[in-house]
């Protein structure tokens, strides 16, 4: 029987190396890798795909944790969260997680043989070795002989996002749409999270380039990056990355994305996914009113109900709908006669 391959992710050196030495004399599990953060804890589960991951609570809290959850979740990775005892009850208790939580805490002085057995009971059913082939779910491309729409696709996400955007992708063919996505990540993460789309997503996931052209059948995202997205019009549609001050509170903006685009709302079908506060509402707005098909999340299936409910608030959204629906109510608002002329969109 092959043993549990695992990572201890923690900020402090000597409980990582007293907990390390604890487990190693274990014939059921193999510590392979010992992490401080969460960019090098990403970037080890990424590339070792160990079994089992024991992680501070403290990181665990992060907001850049929903990357490395989707992570855990797209290689089947299990994974414990060790309690921090000087961690605030308050903290805990404003992490977007707890209202929909799957962290599953234990105590830093469990008995190494107790920790053990839990994570012998946790991986019963997962992944046994790196070389598991896992067979995703590929969206089909679109029936041969249906004309290709000149329709683009515009979607915002904040808190939540990651695993919004895995759903709502899921359901794109590998000939989709031209799409342009801004997630709101801390720095540095965009890169991962761009990584993590691709791998799990029948169209070509690719981070956002200044003068670069998207053409069907690719998806480029900016999260993390220091410059709004915009689009610059052109058939193929061009990518303008533009620097500046935050707008609506971040950098990039969905804001920034949405109002680019109203130029050409008659081609544009956008969607505002689960996030907090309120960016992307107004540009949402300014889509619809030009004549773009506009959807929101509904609150029931969003982690934070900040950016739709906004949204709706502001009467920017056609449709709200559960976060399953907003894939293929896309894709097939991208099928239907365009709402209004088509205008060549220009950079401002």
């Amino acid at each position: 029987m092959s043993r549990i391959t695992l990572v201890i992710a923690h900020p402090d050196r000597a409980f990582r190396h007293r907990l390390a030495s604890e487990i190693a004399p274990s014939s059921f599990v193999e510590v392979m890798a010992e992490t401080t953060d969460l960019m090098t804890t990403y970037t080890v589960v990424e590339e070792r795909e160990p079994m089992a991951v024991l992680i501070a609570e403290r990181l665990a809290l992060m907001p850049e944790f929903e990357v490395m959850r989707a992570l855990f979740s797209a290689l089947d990775v299990r994974w414990l969260v060790i309690k921090t005892r000087s961690e605030a009850e308050a903290a805990r208790e404003a992490s977007p997680w707890n209202r929909k939580s799957d962290l599953f805490a234990i105590d830093p002085d469990t008995p190494a043989q107790i920790l053990v057995d839990m994570l012998r009971s946790v991986t019963r059913t997962a992944r046994r070795n790196a070389q598991t082939i896992r067979s995703q779910p590929v969206a089909p491309r679109s029936p041969a002989g249906v004309p290709r729409s000149d329709r683009f696709i515009l979607l915002g996400a904040s808190t939540g996002g990651v695993d919004a955007l895995l759903t709502v992708l899921s359901h794109f063919p590998s000939d989709c749409p031209p799409t342009f996505i801004v997630q709101h990540t801390g720095g540095g993460f965009g890169d991962s999270l761009t990584r993590l789309l691709d791998r799990q997503c029948a169209a070509t996931v690719r981070a956002a380039r200044d003068g670069d052209t998207v053409r069907p059948g690719e998806v480029v995202i900016a999260a993390g990056s220091r410059a709004h997205l915009m689009l610059g019009g052109g058939h193929p549609m061009r990518i303008v990355l533009r620097s500046g001050e935050p707008v609506s509170g971040h950098m990039p903006s969905v804001d920034v994305l949405f109002s680019s685009a109203v130029p050409g709302a008659g081609r544009a079908v956008a969607a505002l996914l689960t996030g907090m506060g309120r960016d992307g509402a107004q540009g949402l707005k300014e889509l619809r009113d030009a004549g773009a098909t506009t959807f929101a999340q509904d609150e029931a299936t969003s982690i934070v109900y900040g950016m739709p409910r906004a949204a709706v608030q502001l009467g920017a959204a056609q449709s709200c709908l559960p976060l399953a629906e907003i894939g293929p109510a896309v894709l097939r608002a991208c099928e239907a006669p365009k709402s209004s002329p088509s205008a060549r969109i220009i950079a401002k």
